[in-house]
């Protein structure tokens, strides 16, 4: 009996214990999945949570509701990983040994990376969102705040959901309008690339609704402190945004078990070839969603599509068969634009998000880079299609692993 090991119990870990058992024999492979954590997030649902558009438990449940039958799930810490004697040594320690180990451990924030981030004012007027909670105690916050300079702050590239601060900001704009306090507060996105996006043609779109929202946006801020004194932000360059009201997303980095086996870059991540999802440690190691380093975007559709093209890589490895370089890089991503309105992306490796009609050519309904009311619908959607569907393995329809160009105005 050989052992295949999954590292991390999120969204790609789950997803992939749910499509390795409907594909190898459990009379030959033992599967099991270490995470030493109890629940399962839904992480795009933080975006909603300091709002009030979600209450806490619509975003969270057990972890082992999800583990499909015949897979074990350790809980457990994890210290290391021994790559040449293909072994993983837990906390307490345990051994557990592997035949095929794929990493999925995500990626988290790190406020401790930036000067002055962590102290006293960390959740009182400093908050982050990635996290269950800074997402709760933000809400607290945001439903007592009477306004003044709200910033809206990346740390640096890459991160978790790259959408998801705009979201916020525009989420911000719609929930202060709601309240009839917007004249009341100013809003700025202050960001280290030099726009709103990482591709051009949807940062012209989305620079067009920061413009149109009143938000302003500073572009290549590479921060170096936060000054919690004097509530102020700095960058190496010795410029200066004063805030009220600081929401970062602090810098993200993979798991700390990377940098204790040796094995990771210096965010943590994992060195993996971008199309077949095998990294570059050692041939019998896969590694998928945030926790790679591949040139992709850190998103739960991102986890998805690459699931599927991995499932059959891990079969083809067992069988001797050539792996396939067949992942796209392809991400899908809703839009918050506030108002019961949201934006869809869909884009990859070498094809920036465009205009056109998603899924279908021609018919949609879903609009590329244009905002509409079903587009919100679609990403509310989203939650019950995650928990019913993404995370359990099962097909989603008319959604392919790789992007397709039809329907789409290049």
């Amino acid at each position: 009996m050989k052992n295949l090991i999954i590292l991390g119990a999120g969204t790609a870990g789950t997803t992939m214990a749910n499509l390795l058992t409907k594909r190898l024999n459990n009379n030959d492979w033992n599967i099991k999945i270490i995470d030493k954590n109890t629940i399962h997030y839904y992480q795009p649902g933080f975006l909603f949570l300091p709002f009030d558009l979600y209450k806490p438990k619509q975003v969270k449940k057990p972890i082992d509701e999800f583990i499909p039958q015949g897979v074990e799930l350790i809980q457990k810490e994890i210290d290391k990983i021994e790559v040449e004697t293909n072994k993983i040594l837990l906390t307490d320690g345990e051994t557990v040994p592997y035949d095929i180990l794929i990493i999925a451990t995500g990626t988290d924030i790190a406020p401790q990376e930036i000067e002055g981030m962590l102290g006293d004012h960390w959740h009182k007027d400093v908050f982050d969102f990635y996290t269950f909670t800074g997402a709760k105690n933000l809400r607290d916050k945001l439903r007592e705040w009477e306004g003044g300079e709200l910033v809206i702050h990346i740390a640096e590239m890459p991160i978790k959901c790259p959408v998801a601060p705009l979201e916020f900001a525009f989420l911000a704009d719609s929930f202060f309008k709601n309240k009839g306090i917007r004249d009341k507060v100013n809003i700025s996105y202050v960001t280290p690339m030099d726009g709103a996006f990482t591709k051009p043609k949807a940062t012209e779109a989305l620079n067009y609704l920061l413009e149109e929202k009143n938000i302003k946006i500073i572009p290549s801020f590479n921060i170096e402190s936060v000054d919690g004194e004097n509530k102020k932000i700095v960058d190496y360059g010795g410029k200066e945004v004063p805030y009220d009201l600081l929401v970062t997303v602090p810098t993200n980095m993979g798991s700390d078990v990377m940098a204790r086996s040796g094995i990771g870059d210096d965010l943590n991540y994992v060195p993996t070839n971008k199309a077949t999802l095998q990294t570059k440690v050692k041939d019998n190691i896969f590694a998928i969603g945030d926790a790679t380093n591949i040139p992709a975007s850190k998103a739960g559709s991102v986890a998805h599509f690459e699931s599927e093209i991995l499932t059959e890589n891990i079969v083809r490895y067992i069988e001797g068969k050539p792996l396939k370089d067949e992942f796209d890089g392809h991400a899908n991503c809703f839009i918050e634009t506030g108002n019961g309105k949201a934006l869809l992306i869909d884009f990859n490796y070498t094809h920036e998000p465009v205009t056109g009609t998603f899924p279908f050519p021609g018919v949609g309904p879903l609009r590329l880079l244009k905002e509409s009311h079903m587009n919100h619908l679609g990403k509310l959607a989203f939650r019950w299609i995650y928990w019913n569907m993404l995370i359990k393995g099962k097909h989603i329809p008319f959604v392919s692993a790789t992007m397709s160009e039809a329907g789409k105005d290049f």
